[in-house]
């Protein structure tokens, strides 16, 4: 039977399990809240410890379960935490992935990798190293919170500082405080950029490409800490993702930088291919006109016209062939040697100059001008009409070389006197001589250049005057139309005066002199008309041309007729009636025309030894009228007709005239066969004589 006090007692005990049983659950819902809310471990309290159970009013036992419970309870929430923890870094590596697949530019892609890796890890500053494998470093290449310059820019040696050193093994490294960290190799300048940028706990990881290390990432705080596996394994992951979008990166600015120098090569070939065809039909087209018989202007005018300049052409010797829409001057010998010398063209102050050359001799030059710009392919163009310029002057020298040959031979039929006139002419005929005209014969001689370059350029105005030239004789040998002769020489006529081939020889020798650059010597003979006389002519030539070199007159030219009674006494034939008229013929001219007879006083002057009151007396006239008698001879013969040399030719002719024409007796009153020469042409008198009027 069951008391009351026993029913109390019953229902205290069953109050209390209740209420001890009610505190456990409640503890365990809290920890399940905890949970649930992500709580922080603060806040999960342990349970009162053993003994405790009346003040916390739960037994011993569920005091034991709930500790449990809350150590379990903390387990899942770490492990939890260490979930979110790692579903957030794989979020972030995937946005990462995203955000350097997006990336285009190497140096982008590196500083998103940087900068992500600050975030991740939430450290002062991030940074990334390049590997220089020709240096055989690694260099700072990306900061992230960086201030210090001199850390931006530091270079680690390989297995110097930690970044060297993982660049070295390919491992990672970290540490808490690298200054007093004793297991790297500290260098003064690393050890100082460290310190400048206050660095301490530093974390470094490789950049791995398979096997091969390109870099090294790093993470780094300026207080001392320790980094933990998940910290470098979330780095590491970070890592990889970066070195694979650093190297797709480098793949596509490759790949980038291989298009462009397709492109650049497609665009070049083109290029090239167009110059090559334009190139091609250029020479086609100068080839062309090259066996169409084109001369040399004409090649210059296409080499104008396809480089759009103007065009100049000399030969060896400089002298110029063609010149077609320029006024420049030659080319200097310096530009033509440095082109030689160099098988290319050179450009001269604007001017692009280029040798033609046959082999190695020199055959002349080619100027462009107006195309100081010119690009390679245009250059190879002007160098390749160089090419049909040559072409061109050897085929002109072959056709020359037999022309010369052919010319040289009908020279020699002419001056030696060949049995054949007739068949002389038909040969010059077909070499466009025309014997039947005019001819005058010069010889030629210079001790200034060698005596092949005299024949040349003998036998470029031979070509040019419609002539022949050649050697005869160890003698250079001009023939030349005359072009105004006095007189001409025909079959069996004898020589004429010649007069006219004396200013054409000193015109000869003036223009030579000048394509030489040095002294020529020209005798001259002729003209002479039909093939009969070349040898006579020849031979008056030489002579005149021997006469010239020993008066010591080298660098003239001049005709027998020209030496005054040298020349006379040298001639083949006398011709004493064209010596007194060269030497006296103005005075006898004025005496013809006004009826005087000064001759007689200029005979009476020197016969009295040059005194004019002698001659005075053997005329019977006044002095005064002598002095003016005297005074216009001179101005009839010129200031130098008393010089000895003149007044000895005067002398000479005035004795021949004397012969040929003998003048009439002396009258006694002093009166001539002539008119009185006093008055007559408006002369003062002077003093009245008994002669005055007298011749």
């Amino acid at each position: 039977m069951v008391t009351s006090e026993d029913s109390e007692d019953s229902e205290d005990s069953e109050g209390g399990e209740r209420s001890g049983d009610g505190g456990a659950l409640l503890r365990l819902r809290d920890l399940l809240d905890l949970l649930d809310r992500g709580a922080p471990a603060e806040q999960f309290t342990p349970p009162p410890p053993a003994g405790a159970t009346e003040q916390g009013g739960l037994s011993d036992a569920d005091a034991a379960v709930l500790a449990d419970a809350t150590r379990i309870a903390l387990r899942i929430r770490r492990t939890l935490s260490q979930h979110r923890r790692r579903e957030a870094e794989l979020a972030a590596l995937f946005d990462t992935a995203g955000d350097l697949a997006r990336l285009r530019e190497p140096d982008a892609v590196l500083g998103a990798i940087v900068h992500r890796a600050k975030l991740l890890l939430g450290t002062d500053v991030t940074y990334l190293s390049l590997n220089d494998e020709e240096a055989g470093d690694t260099y700072m290449k990306v900061t992230d919170g960086s201030v210090s310059a001199a850390f931006q820019q530091v270079r680690l040696g390989m297995g110097e500082g930690l970044g060297g050193l993982v660049a070295e093994t390919a491992r990672p490294y970290s540490t808490g405080d690298y200054c007093d960290d004793q297991r790297f190799r500290h260098t003064t300048k690393i050890d100082t950029a460290v310190t400048e940028e206050g660095l301490r706990a530093i974390l470094g990881v490789p950049l791995r490409l398979g096997t091969r290390v390109i870099g090294v990432l790093y993470a780094a705080d300026r207080t001392a800490r320790t980094f933990t596996p998940d910290e470098v394994a979330l780095l590491s992951s970070l890592a990889d993702h970066a070195a694979i979008a650093i190297d797709g990166a480098r793949l596509l600015d490759e790949t980038r930088t291989a298009l462009v120098d397709l492109n650049e090569a497609s665009r070049t070939i083109e290029a090239h291919s167009e110059a090559m065809r334009r190139a091609e039909d250029a020479h086609d087209r100068l080839t062309d006109l090259v066996l169409r018989g084109g001369d040399v202007t004409d090649v210059a005018t296409a080499i104008g016209t396809v480089l759009q300049g103007g065009t100049l052409v000399h030969d060896a010797e400089g002298a110029e062939l063609a010149r077609v829409g320029t006024d420049a001057g030659p080319p200097s010998v310096e530009a033509v040697a440095a082109s030689r010398a160099g098988g290319r063209a050179v450009s001269v102050h604007g001017t692009w100059v280029c040798a033609v050359l046959a082999g190695h001799e020199l055959l002349g030059s080619i100027a462009l001008t107006g195309r100081a710009d010119l690009d390679d392919a245009d250059r190879r163009l002007f160098e390749r009409a160089s090419l049909v310029t040559a072409l061109l002057l050897l085929l002109r020298r072959s056709v020359a070389e037999t022309e010369d040959r052919v010319r040289g031979e009908l020279l020699g039929d002419l001056l030696n006197r060949a049995a054949d006139p007739a068949g002389l002419s038909a040969r010059a005929l077909r070499l466009g001589v025309n014997l039947g005209r005019p001819h005058a014969v010069f010889v030629l001689h210079t001790g200034a250049v060698p005596r092949p370059r005299l024949l040349a350029a003998a036998a470029r105005l031979a070509q040019a005057r419609k002539g022949l030239a050649g050697l005869h004789h160890e003698d250079v040998v001009l023939v030349c139309p005359a072009e105004a002769p006095d007189a001409v020489r025909g079959p069996g006529t004898g020589t004429g005066t010649g007069t006219g081939t004396g200013p054409a020889a000193a015109s000869l020798a003036g223009e030579l002199g000048q394509v030489l650059a040095g002294p020529v010597t020209v005798g001259a003979a002729g003209p002479v008309t039909g093939p009969a006389d070349f040898a006579d002519v020849y031979a008056e030539a030489r002579r005149c041309r021997t006469a010239l070199r020993t008066l010591g007159r080298e660098g003239t030219g001049a005709a027998l007729s020209d030496l005054g009674f040298l020349g006379v006494l040298l001639g083949d034939q006398t011709d004493l009636g064209g010596y007194v008229h060269q030497t006296l013929g103005p005075v006898l001219a004025y005496d013809a025309k006004r009826g005087t007879d000064l001759i007689r006083t200029l005979r009476a002057y020197f016969d009295t030894g040059t005194s004019q009151s002698r001659a005075a007396e053997a005329l019977h006239v006044h002095v005064n009228t002598v002095v003016q008698r005297l005074e216009r001879i001179g101005s009839l013969l010129g200031r130098d007709w008393q010089r000895p040399e003149r007044a000895l030719e005067l002398q000479l002719a005035l004795r021949i005239h004397r012969v040929s024409a003998p003048d009439a007796p002396d009258a006694p009153d002093g009166k001539a066969g002539g008119k009185p020469d006093g008055d007559r042409d408006g002369d003062p008198a002077g003093a009245p004589g008994p002669g005055d009027f007298a011749a």
